[in-house]
């Protein structure tokens, strides 16, 4: 697995430090993170190689807890109100984001976990799950990804999960949420192309931290800090797709082709 340092090397060719695409020249970069307590998404903004002056928006509705977030940033940093399943206030969010110029990176981190028994018990949770980790990504990343194409630049990273590769019955609404989520990230990936905006997706498996606290760890298992450096490597890397680990990419190409009897036996 990729350290933090590797993507600082991608930064560098024979000494010289080289601006990863993402970051603009001439100004201070700016940087939103829609989930902004996510573990993965402050892990990805530890791991980025980028300027002291970069400016960091944590987008989320826990306002204590962004504050606290945002001081441990060795970045300047503010907070904005952001409730994923309040979907009619997306577009005024990423208004207010833009407001003070162009955003570079927009880093889409918002989700939750809740185990599929509890799901089954109750179908309005289980709603609420499929709005926050599907239609509001697609609320907010459409809003800015309209925005950074007008501009001619940005990048979007839109966090998947190898759980939507197949989903289990063990967490199928979880699955098919990020199923949809990773469809949509690779339809406005093609859609923008040739627009100056990319989309990186970042397909990681079992990440052990807050959200999965309590559940034993699965095989490929991997921590938000490992998710934040691989995803800054590909990032500087200019890469459009990133799994971590990277072994899990041969691992969901079994997953594809394992007969239902056979895959309806799986426990995780």
């Amino acid at each position: 697995m990729q350290g933090t340092g590797d993507a600082a090397q991608r930064h560098t060719t024979g000494g010289r430090r080289v601006r990863a695409a993402w970051i603009p020249a001439g100004r201070p970069p700016r940087v939103l993170v829609l989930g902004g307590t996510s573990e993965i998404g402050l892990a990805i903004l530890a791991a980025l190689d980028a300027p002291a002056d970069t400016q960091i928006m944590l987008a989320g509705r826990d306002e204590d807890r962004l504050a606290a977030a945002a001081k441990q940033l060795p970045y300047p940093a503010r907070t904005l109100a952001f409730d994923a399943t309040a979907l009619a206030t997306h577009p005024g969010v990423i208004d207010d984001a833009f407001a003070d110029g162009p955003v570079d990176l927009v880093i889409s981190a918002a989700g939750v976990l809740v185990p599929q028994p509890e799901l089954d018990r109750d179908p309005v949770r289980a709603g609420l799950l499929v709005e926050t980790n599907f239609t509001a990504h697609v609320t907010t990343i459409l809003a800015a990804a309209g925005r950074m194409r007008s501009a001619g630049h940005g990048t979007i990273v839109v966090l998947s999960s190898v759980a939507a590769i197949r989903p289990r019955k063990a967490n199928f609404v979880y699955g098919s949420a990020k199923a949809g989520l990773d469809a949509f990230a690779r339809g406005l990936a093609d859609a923008l192309h040739g627009s100056g905006v990319r989309v990186l997706l970042v397909r990681p498996g079992f990440v052990i931290g807050r959200m999965t606290a309590g559940m034993p760890a699965a095989p490929l298992s991997a921590t938000p800090a490992q998710v934040g450096a691989a995803v800054a490597a590909a990032l500087s890397a200019d890469r459009a797709e990133v799994w971590v680990p990277r072994a899990l990419q041969p691992f969901a190409a079994v997953m594809r082709v394992l007969p239902r009897p056979v895959w309806r036996r799986l426990r995780r």
